[in-house]
């Protein structure tokens, strides 16, 4: 999958208004995701996705010093992309279902049953249930 490809799908599916907002969902959600997976594995689910998207998995801020790998939950999970997306925690939870649910796509499901395990039930739950769910 190309860039312009999967930032289309995040806008179609997250009902954005703008490019630009679509790539802003997707940075925030694959930053903070890249927070929360052991490094090796966010390496390996960005070799997977196109080289614009994957940066964000790569260049992970250090959100209060912690770094990747960090634990944290569901609702912190979903407060730092509503945070990075600028937006409400409500429609950061669907940004985030929407952005995983084409993450999911573009690596065929591949490595995201890794990211999933990786991962405690509350967030797993995120990547599961998708821009409908």
């Amino acid at each position: 999958m190309r860039h312009e490809e999967f930032i289309g799908q995040v806008q179609d599916r997250a009902r954005l208004p703008g490019w630009g907002d679509a790539e802003r969902a997707s940075r925030a959600t694959l930053e903070t995701l890249g927070e929360r997976v052991p490094e090796g594995l966010a390496d390996n689910l960005a070799a997977q996705l196109p080289h614009e998207i994957g940066e964000h998995l790569r260049r992970t801020e250090v959100y209060g010093g912690a770094g990747s790998g960090e634990r944290f939950d569901k609702h912190d999970f979903v407060e730092r992309v509503a945070v990075r997306a600028g937006t409400s925690e409500a429609r950061a939870a669907f940004l985030a279902r929407s952005v995983l649910e084409v993450v999911d796509d573009a690596t065929q499901g591949s490595i995201t049953t890794k990211v999933r395990h990786a991962l405690p039930p509350d967030i797993r739950e995120l990547v599961s249930s998708g821009s409908s769910g």
